[in-house]
């Protein structure tokens, strides 16, 4: 059933003239008419007589006026609920104690009024996450696709901010009484960052970062979680991980875990976010502009290739 001959019939109902609801609607009093018409044909009714001051409804007219404002306004809420800025702003990160997350927490502290939904779709692959914007399963997605080339037509990505990274360590490894680190220091450590799944984006930033500084980055052995990568650390006078500056990690007192800054350069892993290309959800806007609004990173910088391209 045309909802739009419905409408007109609601409203050619309330006011009583087909010109009054030619006019509301935006149309010629002739289409209000084709309209009705239609609608009695499909119902093999009659819903208006016509009189002197406008139309008046048929018994049968007076019998389907409710359900018809019911359609209608069912049809309304439908359509207001996919409206711009009508429903929560849905993003993924890669994790919820990541970077990413603590940046859109701080967002959102400071504007309590955002309805955002902050989801993560636990896959390794980029381009699945992409898929994801393009179906619109998510409104954006914090992720990097390093050849940019390879996006959909519909979705783009834009930087978002640089993490930098710290050397996490007990209190039993050699480093951890530094201040602050230089990647030369990093050098003959063990840097543990277990679970590195190929085809990742981290995957392609931990193998850069090796080559450019000649770090031993070992990914032996499945991520059994943070809790017992932070307790082999505690308990470890060798075993060093890396983390961003932003991320949050919870750990017991008694571990005495250190994070030490690495400068010289400053090693940045670089965010990206990835959004349709036309359309995006109006609360992206504000969000890219609070992204904006970050903290430098401490000069000099690295970055991967693939980031600064």
């Amino acid at each position: 059933m045309d909802t739009e001959a419905l409408r007109s019939f609601v409203r050619a109902a309330e006011l009583g003239r087909l010109r009054h609801a030619a006019d509301e609607l935006g149309m010629t009093q002739q289409g209000v008419s084709k309209r009705i018409a239609a609608l009695e044909r499909a119902l093999e009714v009659r819903l208006f007589t016509r009189t002197a001051r406008g139309v008046e409804l048929t018994l049968d007219g007076q019998a389907f006026l409710p359900h018809a404002r019911s359609i209608v306004a069912g049809v309304e809420r439908a359509v207001a609920a996919v409206g711009p800025g009508s429903r929560a702003l849905r993003i993924d990160v890669l994790g919820l104690r990541s970077a990413q997350a603590v940046v859109l927490h701080d967002y959102w502290r400071s504007h309590p009024e955002t309805d955002l939904d902050v989801v993560t779709l636990r896959v390794s692959d980029p381009r699945v996450a992409v898929a994801a914007v393009e179906a619109g399963d998510v409104d954006a997605s914090f992720r990097t696709v390093t050849d940019p080339a390879v996006l959909p037509p519909d979705v783009r990505m834009i930087p978002a901010f640089g993490s930098p990274l710290e050397l996490l360590v007990g209190p039993g490894h050699p480093l951890a009484s530094a201040r602050r680190l230089t990647p030369t220091q990093l050098r003959k450590h063990r840097i543990w960052v277990p679970g590195i799944e190929p085809g990742s984006e981290w995957a392609e930033f931990y193998d850069q970062l090796a080559t450019d500084f000649d770090l031993r980055i070992d990914a032996a052995g499945p991520h059994f979680g943070d809790e017992v990568l932070l307790d082999t650390l505690a308990d470890s006078a060798d075993v060093a991980t890396l983390v961003g500056a932003r991320d949050r990690y919870i750990w017991p007192a008694n571990h005495d875990l250190r994070r030490i800054p690495v400068v010289n350069p400053t090693l940045a892993y670089p965010l990206s976010l990835i959004l349709p290309r036309t359309n995006p959800h109006p609360g992206l806007r504000r969000i890219i502009t609070h992204l904006g609004s970050l903290p430098r990173l401490p000069e000099p910088v690295w970055l991967p290739s693939w980031a600064t391209a």
